[in-house]
């Protein structure tokens, strides 16, 4: 079981980046995904999920309107598009899968770093 999330990096204000997180050894399709961020000493936050279906999903407020998550299930990939991208939201970010056997999974996170 593993998640790898890729697609980070370094971006200036007002760009974008899309983030990728690729499931192996289970059938991402039956998890809610989610995607948090970690920024150097803060903790980590939640900045969205997405129902297994991907009927219904939900943002953190500071993100709202900027960042969108979608899911291939197919590919056995769920996604985090960035834009307008702002100095704050520079952190790791990394996804996480909850699984119908009620544990989690998580990858190992992607650098964000948002900088002139």
């Amino acid at each position: 079981v593993q998640l790898v999330e890729s697609g980070g990096g370094l971006v200036q204000p007002g760009g974008s980046l899309r983030l990728s997180c690729a499931a192996s050894g289970f059938p991402l399709g039956s998890s809610v995904m989610s995607w948090y961020r970690q920024a150097p000493g803060k903790g980590r936050e939640l900045v969205a999920f997405i129902t297994v279906g991907g009927g219904t999903t939900d943002y953190a407020e500071s993100v709202k309107g900027r960042f969108t998550i979608s899911r291939d299930n197919a590919k056995n990939t769920v996604y985090l598009q960035l834009n307008s991208l702002k100095p704050e939201d520079t952190a790791v970010y990394l996804c996480k899968a909850s699984r119908p056997t009620g544990r989690d999974s998580w990858g190992q996170g992607t650098q964000v770093t948002v900088s002139l």
